[in-house]
């Protein structure tokens, strides 16, 4: 691209993610963990793009990986086979995952991949006979993606813009906003919002109840990490009155949280996990559907194999299976678990040197994020003041509502990670006042 491109005079032909503000940024090139813009600023990428490029910008094996399958062969019949690296990567995922994941389905996105969960969940229990189980039970103030099913599992009520959802879900309560709204202790909240989904299950009926669909970490509440008890009582929950247990793994995947899965993490095993973002390191889209022992014979098909349709025109393409075979390689050889281990450490004592008494921690791996507390009380544009505040000092972080959260690349040196937090503590002094 041209050096010192900017903006064009009219940009109503193009949809933004994000509404367009003086912040926007017109990006033009990335490198390691930094991106540049048309203007040749540089920013540090303290998000890994949206928890997804993991391995940074211009990654090998990976990029050649890419290059070299575009070369070979860009596309093929979905309806008539597959391709080698989308066998391999599927085997792989599969030997990653822990034990009673025995199949991968691979799509293009998260919003795709639990799409596909919801349905695999319905379709499980029609062919087992109990054709009411449709209900699907997911979080207040979770994020699920963005198609209509995803969408409609999405915990939060700024998505009822959009009209009425899917039929038949239901939102319950996590356990940190059982400490929020309801005052109970943290080492209790676990237990508590179990206990309030079991009567939920109750309450509609074990007979139409299909699925329960969590995040293990919850982003959209400022990364809150459940207590521990909670993930195997939602296991227990599930097994008592046979509903689908489905981790959405978009983000908290791929050793984000310290360990390959948050299901490894939390020591419980769902019966599907949705996987994505950074499985490919972002070299391309790329997601997946990870099948438990329980769920897996209803898509037993001919010679051993597995088959579970409709699926989409690009699902396991060549391509980005490539990348998620290549990205797979470099995750081994550079030890990204214990990269995760290393920097998550010196991120966690650096967070608590900078913030001071100014924010409450929570993190999972190489996964943090901070609830602002703001000396004269809470200030619910908190989040977005830090965030536009870093982003002018070059620092790329994410922030909303009371909260700001972190994911760096696993391939951050520890001077990148001091950066982040030196330019953290600037922005927070900005918006908070220096009061550590």
């Amino acid at each position: 691209m041209p050096e010192n491109i900017t903006w064009p005079a009219d940009i109503s032909s193009y949809c933004f993610e994000v509404p367009y503000s003086d912040q926007s940024v017109l990006f033009s090139s990335a490198s390691g963990v930094r991106l540049t813009d048309t203007e040749g600023r540089t920013y540090l990428d303290g998000l890994s793009g949206v928890f997804v490029t993991c391995f940074g910008y211009g990654a090998e094996p990976i990029t050649s990986a890419v290059a070299k399958q575009v070369q070979t062969m860009a596309f093929h019949p979905p309806l008539h086979g597959t391709n080698p690296h989308a066998l391999e990567l599927a085997e792989r995922l599969v030997r990653l995952a822990p034990d009673g994941i025995v199949a991968a389905k691979l799509v293009n996105g998260g919003s795709e991949s639990v799409e596909a969960a919801i349905r695999l969940a319905r379709l499980y229990h029609h062919e087992q006979g109990r054709q009411g189980k449709v209900k699907v039970l997911s979080h207040y103030h979770g994020y699920h993606g963005a198609t209509f099913g995803s969408l409609s599992v999405t915990g939060r009520p700024d998505v009822a813009r959009f009209g009425p959802g899917l039929p038949g879900v239901v939102h319950v309560w996590p356990p940190d906003c059982v400490e929020a709204f309801l005052g109970v202790p943290h080492e209790r909240s676990g237990a508590a919002a179990a206990e309030l989904i079991a009567r939920t299950v109750e309450a509609e009926g074990p007979d139409s109840v299909a699925a329960l669909v969590v995040e293990p970490v919850i982003h959209l509440r400022g990364m809150a990490v459940p207590p521990p008890d909670y993930l195997p009582a939602l296991r227990e929950v599930c097994d008592r009155y046979d509903v689908t247990l489905v981790f959405d793994e978009i983000v908290t995947g791929f050793g984000r949280t310290g360990a390959p899965f948050a299901a490894d993490t939390f020591g419980t095993t769902p019966d599907l996990i949705c996987v994505g973002k950074g499985i490919s390191g972002g070299y391309a889209p790329l997601a997946g559907v990870l099948i438990g022992d329980r769920i897996a014979p209803v898509l037993d098909g001919e010679a051993g194999s597995r088959a579970f349709a409709p699926s989409h025109t690009y699902a396991a393409n060549p391509v980005s299976a490539a990348a998620g075979v290549a990205a797979l390689d470099m995750f081994e050889q550079i030890d990204a678990l214990g990269a995760v281990a290393r920097l998550s450490a010196r991120m966690d004592a650096g967070l608590r040197r900078v913030l001071g008494g100014r924010g409450r921690i929570r993190g999972a791996g190489l996964l943090f994020g901070v609830t602002l507390l703001p000396p004269d009380g809470p200030d619910p544009e908190a989040g977005a003041k830090v965030a536009a505040a870093c982003l002018r000092r070059g620092l790329i972080i994410r922030g909303q509502d009371d909260w700001v959260v972190m994911a760096p690349a696993f391939t951050s040196e520890d001077a990148d990670i001091d950066e982040l937090l030196s330019v953290l503590g600037e922005a927070v002094d900005e918006v908070l006042g220096d009061a550590r």
